[in-house]
C-alpha cells in the first residue's frame, strides 16, 4: 500500500515538473526564434552559393574579366555582398538569441523563480527597444526580400528560354548584360539564342543550379520576414503584460501601504486603551 502511494506520489511529482518545465517556455518566442535561424540559414546559405555560382556564369559563358586594381566591378559587388551575408548570419544569430532570453524573462514560471524584474522600468525599456529593432530588422528583410526577387526575376526568363529552345531558335534573342548593369556601356558582353556558348549555358548544371538556389534565398528571406512579425506579435504581448504588471504592482504597493497605515493606527489605539484601562 505504501509503494502504490509513493508511486503515485512520484508519478504526481514528475507530472508537474513537466507541466512547470512546459509552462515555462516561451512557445511563440521560440517558434519566432527556429524560424529566424532557418530563414536566415536558407537565405545565407543558398544565397551564398547563388552568387558564386553567378560568378562562374559571367566568367564561363559571358567572358566577363575581374577589373585589375580596386575597380569597382560587378565581382567586387558581389564580393560585398557576401560579406554582407557574413554579418546578417552573424547578426541575426545575436539578435535571435536576444528575443529568445526576452522571451524566457517575460514567462511566468521563469518570472516567479527570478524575482519581478521585467516590472522595473529597466525591463520595460528593454521590450520596448527590442520592439524597435524587431520593426527596423522587419524592415530590413522586406527590402532584403524585394532585391532578392530580382536576380530570382532574370534567372527565371534566361532558364525559360533555355527551357524553350525550340521556340526561341528561329528568333535572334540576345542577353546582353549591359541591360542589367553588369558592365559599362562601352563593354559588349552578350550571349545569343542561336550561339554556341548559349547551348552550352542551358546544358550546364550552372544555370539550373543558380536558379533554385536564388529561389531558395528568396523562400528564406521570406521565412525571416514572417518571423519579425511573429517577434513583434511576441513583444507586444510582453508589452502589455508588462504594462499590467506594472500597474498591479503599484496597486498591490498602495493596498500594503494603506494596510499598514490602518495596522498603525489600530495598535495605536489599542495601547491608548489598555493605558486609559490601567
Amino acid at each position: 500500500m505504501e509503494e502504490n502511494m509513493d508511486e503515485s506520489q512520484s508519478q504526481k511529482g514528475c507530472k508537474e515538473c513537466c507541466e512547470r518545465c512546459v509552462g515555462s517556455l516561451p512557445w511563440a518566442s521560440l517558434i519566432a526564434t527556429i524560424l529566424l535561424y532557418m530563414g536566415v540559414a536558407l537565405f545565407c546559405g543558398c544565397g551564398h552559393e547563388a552568387l558564386s555560382g553567378t560568378v562562374t556564369i559571367l566568367q564561363n559563358y559571358f567572358e566577363v574579366i575581374r577589373a585589375p586594381g580596386e575597380t569597382l566591378d560587378v565581382f567586387t559587388i558581389i564580393d560585398i555582398l557576401k560579406y554582407i551575408i557574413y554579418g546578417l548570419a552573424a547578426g541575426f544569430f545575436v539578435f535571435g538569441v536576444l528575443l529568445l532570453v526576452e522571451g524566457f524573462f517575460t514567462t511566468g514560471a521563469i518570472r516567479d523563480l527570478y524575482g519581478e524584474f521585467k516590472i522595473t522600468a529597466c525591463g520595460r525599456c528593454l521590450t520596448a527597444f527590442l520592439m524597435f529593432l524587431a520593426y527596423l530588422f522587419f524592415l530590413v528583410w522586406l527590402g532584403v526580400t524585394a532585391f532578392t526577387s530580382l536576380p530570382v526575376f532574370m534567372y527565371f526568363n534566361v532558364w525559360s528560354m533555355c527551357k524553350n529552345i525550340s521556340l526561341v531558335e528561329g528568333a535572334n534573342l540576345c542577353l546582353d548584360l549591359r541591360q542589367f548593369g553588369a558592365v559599362t556601356i562601352s563593354e559588349e558582353r552578350k550571349v545569343c539564342t542561336g550561339s554556341e556558348k548559349f547551348f552550352k549555358m542551358c546544358e550546364s548544371n550552372e544555370l539550373d543550379l543558380t536558379f533554385h538556389l536564388f529561389v531558395c534565398a528568396l523562400a528564406g528571406a521570406g521565412a525571416a520576414v514572417i518571423a519579425m512579425v511573429h517577434f513583434l506579435m511576441a513583444l507586444a504581448a510582453n508589452w502589455g503584460y508588462l504594462k499590467d504588471a506594472s500597474r498591479m504592482q503599484k496597486y498591490e504597493d498602495i493596498k500594503s501601504k494603506e494596510e499598514q497605515e490602518l495596522h498603525d493606527i489600530h495598535s495605536t489605539r489599542s495601547k491608548e486603551r489598555l493605558n486609559a484601562y490601567t
